[in-house]
């Protein structure tokens, strides 16, 4: 009698590599400075509108720009189901596996540092790169993905509501504390009353940051971090990826697509909402620099949301040619990453050389819209190129 079959390993989602390479399109558009087109036309609407959406917000609220780390994270935690039913048809399990999730996470946490470090005298020693903070979580993701949907949960709630605790009973500054003195933000940008919890450079984080970065070698001591950022983010970016896990445990369901994308409108609504109630609230402001249990809550609704519209779009039937370079960029995602962070300099100069200094300043104020395009194109070029021989880049 011959022995069963393996079982076929999972269909890769076009919704989830349409995503992605969405997430990443926005990173790379980066390349068009569209802040710098805003200041040469002061009084236009639209450019203004557009180079907001291109910016971080400088410490409540929300661009567009601000969801690319969150949709990152989240697609991280959607593949897992995914990547686990994979080894599971190729036969892997027990310590190789594990041994498999602790190489990837150390491997993303030093080319975030590598990343970080790039142009600079040594070493720079900072956890707050994107990858460094998916890998800081990984292991524990990867841990709670063979565990059930309730469990998964509850690591949620547990995360959301002890992260609020720690910066919730930190101590506020003393009273006639001068807030320059660690703070760029101006009056009306700080969050007021209990709300000063999470205000910038003085929060539980902060002091961690302020503790943890001086452990190692630096040109001087560490201080502050001047945007804000602290390594402890990945604590609640963890549950992130778990609202991703949750999410990629019911697109890999049986449930019909129709009936996903009615779960993940829903679901997406209600954690907007939670997200949005919290900081109206004074409970806990939404800042994605400090990735609050609120940012957490509000960005996960939008991440359920664009995944919502992404399925309905790809994964209903329906053609999805106009998704080609979208999945072009998404299916080598770790690639256009590294990519992205250290070609656009190259690119320019190259183009400089061949076509003479002032190939793009005969632009004028669209300088860096000219220059943007030829970057972009490269780049999309080369993980093209990528895509037709099946070169895909993983960890």
């Amino acid at each position: 009698m011959s022995a069963p079959e393996p079982p076929a390993p999972p269909a890769r989602a076009a919704s989830v590599d349409a995503y992605r390479g969405f997430v990443m399109f926005l990173m790379m558009a980066e390349v068009f400075r569209l802040s710098a087109l805003a200041k040469a036309f002061p009084d236009s609407g639209f450019w203004g509108f557009l180079a907001f959406h291109q910016s971080h917000v400088p410490w409540r609220g929300c661009s567009l720009h601000d969801l690319i780390q969150p949709s990152f994270s989240f697609l991280v935690g959607a593949a897992v189901p995914f990547s686990l039913a994979a080894r599971r048809a190729k036969g892997q399990g027990g310590p190789r596996v594990w041994l498999h999730a602790v190489w990837r996470a150390a491997v993303l946490v030093l080319l975030g540092v590598f990343l970080r470090s790039v142009g600079q005298k040594q070493t720079n020693w900072t956890f707050v790169d994107t990858l460094s903070q998916i890998g800081l979580g990984y292991v524990f993701l990867f841990a709670l993905g063979h565990a059930k949907p309730v469990w998964q949960r509850v690591a949620v709630g547990g995360i959301l509501v002890a992260y609020w605790l720690a910066f919730a009973l930190y101590p506020l500054p003393p009273e006639g504390f001068d807030y320059a003195t660690v703070s760029d933000l101006k009056p009306h940008e700080r969050p007021t009353g209990f709300a000063a919890h999470w205000d910038k450079n003085t929060n539980a984080g902060s002091a961690c940051e302020t503790w943890f970065m001086n452990l190692f070698p630096r040109e001087k001591p560490f201080t502050t971090n001047s945007g804000g950022y602290v390594t402890l983010n990945f604590v609640p970016t963890l549950a992130t990826m778990l609202l991703g896990l949750l999410a990629g445990n019911v697109l890999r369901g049986p449930a019909p697509v129709w009936q996903k994308v009615r779960h993940f409108v829903l679901v997406g609504a209600a954690l907007l909402a939670s997200g949005f109630a919290l900081d109206a609230a004074g409970v806990c402001p939404s800042v994605k620099r400090i990735w609050t249990p609120a940012w957490v809550l509000f960005s996960g609704g939008w991440c359920y949301l664009l995944l919502a519209g992404f399925v309905a779009l790809l994964d209903t039937g329906a053609k999805g040619r106009w998704a080609l370079p979208l999945l072009v960029i998404g299916a080598n995602s770790i690639a256009a990453y590294c990519l992205a962070h250290l070609l656009p300099g190259f690119i320019r100069d190259t183009a400089k050389t061949h076509f003479g200094a002032t190939a793009f300043a005969q632009f004028g104020p669209y300088e860096h819209l000219a220059s943007g395009a030829v970057v972009l194109a490269v780049l999309w070029l080369l993980l093209f190129w990528m895509w037709r021989r099946k070169i895909f880049v993983k960890v």
